[in-house]
């Protein structure tokens, strides 16, 4: 028997070599892919290390601390627009992550019904429509509303561009959750809408936070809406005193009511402007945003996949 069961194993020496032909359309083809990868990393490494060569030279403590100075003096920066970008991004994503996200989670739990499907037309039509419309249509909601510019209607313009990437992202993670752990829920007795947060969110968190750090990442970069509703500003809205440690500090505050800066826009000025040395500071600006994005993604994506997110 044991010989038997031994000779129905065919020997090495019985495989066929593999033909020359496969072999070569194999390197070929993993060839091909090396390739296409390069095509498509090699844009983003060449954008970066221009950035890096035209921008790293302008980017000092000063850079960094000091607001706009005029034209013909040396020097200045764009802490204003930093911390009005980050003021506007804040706004945008508490607006923005909420409504992306329960929409997600109707389209994927609950929306298979016309409702529904008006609701992804919607966000597909969205994710397609130029920034600047969107930009005009907070200006008519909200600026011609307060009768001024605002960080609040720059926020709620970026914050309109990011709900149909978060919707859409949230539904498409959700239904990739095995029907499996619902049903156990539900054989539990625990409720639809808390194995829905608790059960089906839960397990799909990673994802979620992926799709969202994707929709911040787009808006972060816009400045067609930021025109509309931010306008920009050369200074901070007002300086605030503070009280601490038995000392009055004066903070620079941004406000959500003012016209406020924002580094899109502070780099679209000065890349347009005559002066060379506001082109300088406009390639140090952009070079400041992408390494903020980056960073910004880079520490949301360590942060799940160290476990902090989406462990049930």
């Amino acid at each position: 028997m044991p010989e038997a069961a031994a000779s129905a194993i065919p020997s090495s020496s019985t495989v066929p070599n593999i033909s020359l032909r496969r072999r070569l359309v194999d390197h070929v083809m993993t060839g091909l892919a090396v390739l296409t990868v390069i095509l498509v990393l090699a844009p983003l490494a060449a954008i970066f290390g221009y950035l890096v060569y035209r921008g790293v030279g302008s980017i000092n403590w000063a850079f960094l601390t000091q607001i706009p100075k005029p034209v013909g003096e040396a020097g200045g920066g764009m802490a204003n627009a930093i911390v009005g970008s980050a003021f506007i991004l804040g706004i945008a994503s508490l607006i923005g992550v909420p409504l992306g996200v329960g929409a997600g989670i109707y389209l994927a739990e609950f929306g298979r019904n016309r409702l529904g499907s008006a609701i992804r037309f919607t966000a597909d039509v969205l994710n397609g429509v130029p920034s600047i419309v969107i930009g005009t249509v907070a200006y008519s909601l909200v600026v011609l509303y307060q009768h001024h510019f605002s960080a609040l209607a720059g926020g709620v313009a970026l914050s309109i561009m990011m709900v149909p990437t978060i919707s859409r992202t949230t539904e498409e993670m959700l239904l990739l959750v095995p029907q499996a752990l619902r049903e156990a829920s539900y054989g539990l007795g625990v409720p639809r809408w808390r194995t829905t947060l608790s059960i089906t969110l839960r397990t799909a968190t990673s994802g979620v936070i992926t799709g969202v750090m994707l929709a911040f990442a787009r808006v972060a970069g816009e400045t067609a809406p930021l025109i509309f509703t931010a306008l920009g500003n050369t200074g901070w809205s007002r300086y605030v005193h503070l009280g601490l440690f038995g000392k009055t500090w004066t903070v620079p505050f941004v406000e959500s009511n003012q016209p406020t800066a924002a580094l899109p826009l502070q780099i679209y000025v000065y890349a347009i402007s005559p002066y060379d040395e506001w082109h300088r500071q406009a390639w140090a600006g952009a070079l400041v945003l992408i390494v903020l994005i980056v960073a910004a993604v880079s520490a949301v994506r360590y942060v799940v996949r160290r476990g902090t997110f989406g462990s049930a």
